[in-house]
Order: C-alpha cells, then structure tokens, then sequence
C-alpha cells in the first residue's frame, strides 16, 4: 500500500488495511521526528531555511499518508463491507493522531514562520499563498495550544472523525434495510417500466426469482434509482407517504439513531473551535473560505431567500391547481409526498414534457461520448477508453486516459456509474487518486481521478438509460475532474483542487452542468439507444423551456439546508435549550412552504455536513453557482453558437479556471478569466427568479 502508482483495489483487503497501515503510520512518524531534528538543527544555526528543505519532505511524507488511507477510504465508500468497515475504524484513530502530530509540530510551525519571514530565496505567490495556507492550517489543528488544551483537542479531534464515520454508516445501514414488497398491479400504477423493471430486479436479488415487470413482485428501496420514480409517478398516494415517511426518517432510530451523534458532533466541534480562539465553527470554517464572514453569507442566502419563497408559494398554488383539476382529494392540502407527483404532472401539462419517456435518448456510452466531445472543443483535449489498463474494484468500473490535443499524456481517470445499494453510499463525487506531482528526477506523476454516480444500472440488454437530472449530475462531477485533471501546477500542495477555497470549489462542476442544455452538446449526444434517432427537437425545446420550472421550490430547499447547516455551527450549544432539529424547525417557518411532518429527521441523514467536509460550509454550493453562472454567460455574450469564439473562451477557461487551481485567490483566477469581478446577475436570470425578486 505505497508509492504513486495506481492501487491494486482487488489486493487491498481488510487484513491488509489491519497489517500495512500501522507499519506505514510508525514510519512515516519516524521519518517526521528526523525532519524535525533536522529543522530544530538549522533553526539553531540562525540560517535561512529554504523550501525544499521543510516543504518537499512534508510532502512527501503527506502524499505517502492521502495515497495509502485515501484508498482505504475510497473503498470503504463504494465496496462497503462489515469487515472493512472496523479494519477502517480500527486505523483511523491513529491516523488522526499521526495528522495531528504533524499539524501540532512547534518546531515545524517555527520552519514555516521562519520560511514565510526569511526564506533563503524570494518566494513566488504560489508558494506564499500555500505557506500562508499551511500556517492557518496548522494553527486550526491546535499549534497553539498549550499541552493541557492540546491533549484535549486531540482527543475531540480522534472522537470527532469516528463519530463522522459512525453517522455515515448509520445513513448507509438504515437505507440498506429498508424495503417494502408490492404484489399488486394497483400499487404500481403510473410507475414507468423502466422503474419496474428496476423494482423487479432487486426483488430477484432479494430471493423472488421469479420476480417480473408485468407480475412482480417489486421491492421498493430507499436509494434514489428506486426511491425517486416512486415520489414522482406512483398513483397510489398511500405507497408515496409510506416510502416518503421512510425515507425522511432514516437513521433516526433505534442502533441507527444519528440524533445523539449530531448533538455531540455539534457540541464538540464549537468547543474545538473556542480552544482555537474562534466564537464557533463556522467562524473557523469561514477563515479559510472566499466569504468574509457569517453575515456575508446570511447576506447571500436572504437574497436568495427574498427572491425564491413568493416564487416557490406561487408555485406551490400551480401544483394544488393542477391536483384540483385531476380531482384530486389532497389538493387543498398537499403533503410533501405529493410535491414530486403533481410537479411531474404539472410539467406534463405545461412543457408537454415526459422525462421519463427521454431516457431512452439518454444511454450513458452516448452521453459520455457527448461530454468528451464537449471537451474537445472547449478544452482541446482527448479522452479515450482505456479499459483493462488499470485495475478496478468493481467490474462496472470504467478507468480512461486524458490527452492534449497532440497526443501528450495529461491525466486519467475512473468512472464508477452505478447503484449498488449492498455496498456502496449514496450520492455523487470526485476525489484524488493521484495528484500531478513533480518527482525528484523531474518526471511528472500525472493526476487521476475517481468519478462516482449512482444512476440507474443497466437491467437487461438494455443500457444505463440516464434520466435527464442524472446527465446533469454526470456533467457536474466530470467538471470537479476537469479541475483535477487540467491543472498546470506542479506544486502538488495547490494543484487541482488543492488550496482552492471551500466556496469556490463548485464553480467548475456548476459551469459544466450549464452545457447540458446547449444546443449543440445535447443534440450531439442525445440519440435513441435502440434507432439512433436524434432526439425530437420540440423535445429539446420543452427541456429548455422548463429548464426554470419549479425554481423557486428549488432554491428554497437549498437556502433551507445551507441556512441550517450555517445556524446549527454558528448559534447552536446545548445550553440553547432547543435541539438541533428544533431550530432546523424554526428555520423551516421561513425557508419552507410545507412545514416537514413531525418524522422528518433530515438532519440524520444530513451526510454532507455531519460525514463530508461541508460543515459550515454548505453554503458553498450557491456562492459557487454565482461563479459559474457568470462563468457561463462569458460563452453566451460571445454567441454559443461562433465556434471560434466558444472555443477561444474555452481555451481561456481552461487556463484560469481549470488550470491555475489553487495557486492564487479563486476571486483573482475569476477576474483574470472574466476581466471583471463576478456578478449574481447571471445566476439570478438564469434561475428565473428576476421578476419573482
């Protein structure tokens, strides 16, 4: 489990992680105490200290840890098991104590001080910015603390990431065990057959062998392929509310309750961060992010609040008109179980519009081939399938190779499309496999990416037919890649994704979901599997034309979790004498239309803020959706259409954006691309919301 080459992920089994890691945790310690005799020694002589004397050991000794726990990790979310589940367990208190170690070094943060203010040559503003990153970092990870204080920050520090590992697993166990079988063709009425056929094959998996589409039985499950067509087009409303109910409640019970876990998570992290000097969390979060502060971001998310909730009532009073005109009983007095339903309908009524009936034209080899083609001709590179030249976890996994336009090498990177409900988290995203990298003997290791989906699985001879939201979704991952991928910086510590502020992180994989609904990249990629026909251009247009339906619904939902997440890690104590659910509540009163039923525990499956890095940070989502926007609407100014333009601005993108990652401010990258500084016209036009605000 070492070097920077490309694991061997069938090899890496739990008695190896229980084996290897803590063999590779004493070394890589030793070899940190022997740089830290060193650096003692040449802070004694009074002598300037240079870069690559503190900087490339420590990133050497850094790659060598994300190389070996980061396969570890990456496995423990897309080939869960229970055994490898407690070999992680088991390992990951050491390595928070061993990262702690290293971010809690006096002698190291005295190097770095002594670098910053007397380096033995001038340092270029990369490297200043990674200091001053590495300098914060460090004073976030307890420097400064005195013994006392610093013993019980680390061991918070150990508590808090088992128990961010405990809360995902709980969120992974409860939607694994829930199901419920249909044996009536009543139940399934309205569900299309490609969900049935879904629904059947996972009654097959389950023991039903003689499960079928048109006879069933179908087992319905909680993660998304199965749960989502179930809000959207099952008739029976009582099926809706039950599964809804199931879902909303997950982890909030029983082994599975993530409630304590939550308070103590909270509880903890806002004393971490008062030792630190900070008022709470996100006042600690937010150093080290674009937004200056707390109010900066309760200024974003009231704007956009302000703008969405008449929006979203007058939306809400579309979806109750629509009901009423079907007869429906409920229409007076919908429930969050007939949100998705009536919205289906009402985009039927108005768009004329089945997205259902569009996955057909939507096989994920032609959608990938639509995206590289994208690629192409904004980026000028080439991306080639290169299946079988690097190993694999799983036999759906895909693995390509990234290249200029003459040939040269640049990158590679995995593709893991699917649902695996047994084994693997719910979700989408990118993470590093490996880091562009200069070695020692001036060669380069060239960055790879792991890009993980959970669209629908193929069932059948029949391909993965992608729903339009999950080409979206495709899209916004590979745009977190391209950032990984076209980087120029050869500083590891600020290449791709490195050092990049938490709130602009998004820009790249927003900007990339905009081309979804260009012209020419849809009609390019979007041919039926079965005649290749192209898709209907009136089809094209009813996607276009709703491409702002239900906005105001949308932007709330997000205002809803980003203003929650922000006051849980900015007000939140047990001395507030509500609970973390209490004043998510209150904050419903303004950022939801349909108050959440008293089952709707959210926040346990909240995975982005209590089991990734998005604490205080959730936020980010829409800081960056003012970036991308505006990013966008450079190609719409110079016409989508002129080639040559699009083209000469993507060229542009790639050298800013997608290249220059974190070695400068993402607002000074934003202004070199853009020549001005952002503005939230963009995002605002193009959400529809202008006239509502």
């Amino acid at each position: 489990m070492r070097g920077h080459g490309l694991p061997s992920y069938k090899q890496i089994t739990p008695d190896l992680v229980h084996r290897d890691i803590p063999v590779l945790l004493k070394e890589l310690e030793q070899q940190f105490t022997d740089l830290e005799v060193t650096l003692q020694s040449r802070l004694d002589s009074g002598a300037p200290i240079s870069w690559q004397e503190v900087m490339r050991p420590m990133q050497r000794i850094g790659e060598r840890l994300r190389w070996s726990w980061g396969v570890v990790s990456h496995l423990n979310g897309v080939c869960n098991s229970p055994e490898l589940r407690e070999a992680h367990a088991a390992q990951q208190p050491d390595v928070v104590r061993l990262g702690n170690r290293l971010g809690q070094s006096k002698v190291l943060h005295r190097a770095l001080c002594q670098l910053r203010d007397q380096p033995s040559e001038p340092l270029n503003s990369t490297r200043q910015r990674i200091l001053k990153s590495e300098l914060l970092s460090m004073q976030q990870r307890g420097v400064g603390l005195d013994e006392e204080h610093q013993t019980s920050f680390n061991q918070a520090s150990e508590r808090l990431a088992g128990l961010s590992t405990s809360f995902g697993n709980h969120v992974l166990d409860a939607t694994q065990q829930w199901t419920l079988k249909l044996t009536s063709c009543d139940q399934v009425q309205g569900l299309p057959k490609r969900a049935l056929e879904a629904l059947a094959a996972a009654a097959r998996e389950a023991g039903n062998s003689e499960a079928s589409v048109d006879e069933g039985p179908w087992l319905v499950g909680l993660d998304m392929p199965r749960y989502v067509p179930v809000l959207t087009h099952a008739d029976d409303r009582s099926l809706r509310e039950t599964v809804y109910r199931a879902h909303v409640s997950r982890a909030s019970q029983g082994d599975l309750d993530n409630a304590p876990l939550i308070e103590e998570i909270l509880r903890l992290r806002v004393e971490q961060a008062q030792r630190l000097g900070y008022a709470h969390w996100a006042e600690l979060s937010l150093a080290s992010k674009m937004a200056d502060d707390v109010s900066a971001v309760e200024g974003l998310l009231e704007e956009l609040r302000v703008a969405a909730y008449p929006a979203a009532e007058k939306e809400l009073e579309e979806l109750k008109a629509c009901a009423r005109r079907h007869g429906a009983a409920e229409a007076d007095a919908l429930a969050p179980w007939d949100v998705s339903y009536w919205s289906e309908k009402l985009r039927r009524e108005l768009f004329d519009l089945d997205q259902e009936e569009l996955r057909p034209w939507f096989p994920l080899p032609q959608v990938l081939e639509g995206l590289f083609s994208l690629c192409s001709r904004l980026f000028d590179v080439e991306i080639a399938a290169a299946d079988g030249e690097a190993p694999i976890w799983n036999d759906d996994v895909r693995f390509f190779r990234v290249k200029s336009s003459d040939g040269t090498p640049i990158a590679g990177f995995y593709l893991d499309p699917y649902s695996r409900p047994a084994s693997k988290r719910g979700g989408a995203w990118m993470d590093e496999c490996l880091g562009l990298s200069k070695q020692a003997d001036g060669s380069l290791v060239l960055p790879v990416a792991y890009l993980v989906c959970n669209q629908t699985p193929p069932v059948g001879d029949t391909p993965s037919l992608m729903s339009f939201a999950e080409v979206e979704t495709l899209f916004h991952e590979f745009g977190h890649g391209l950032q990984h991928m076209l980087t120029t910086v050869e500083e590891p510590e600020a290449a791709g994704i490195s050092n990049v502020e938490w709130d602009a992180v998004e820009l790249p994989s927003q900007f990339m979901e905009n081309w979804c609904l260009d012209h020419a990249t849809l009609m390019g990629m979007a041919r039926h599997w079965q005649t290749s026909e192209p898709l209907p251009e009136a089809e094209f247009n009813k996607l276009r034309s709703s491409r702002t339906f239900n906005a105001g619904l949308a932007t709330l939902r997000q205002v809803h979790f980003a203003l929650s997440d922000l006051r849980l890690h900015s007000q939140w104590t047990p001395e507030l004498g509500v609970t973390p659910d209490e004043l998510r509540r209150e904050i419903a009163t303004i950022t939801t239309v349909i108050a959440p039923i008293p089952e709707d525990q959210f926040l346990c499956a909240f995975g982005h803020i209590f089991a990734g890095g998005y604490s205080a940070g959730y936020y980010s989502y829409k800081w960056a959706e003012v970036l991308s926007a505006d990013a966008f609407s450079a190609f719409e100014e110079v016409g989508l259409d002129q080639e040559d333009q699009v083209r000469e601005t993507g060229a542009r993108f790639r050298d800013t954006v997608l290249s220059l990652g974190g070695s400068r401010s993402p607002a000074e990258v934003f202004e070199t691309f853009r020549g001005r500084p952002a503005s939230s016209e963009a995002l605002i036009r193009h959400s529809g919301l202008m006239t509502a605000a």
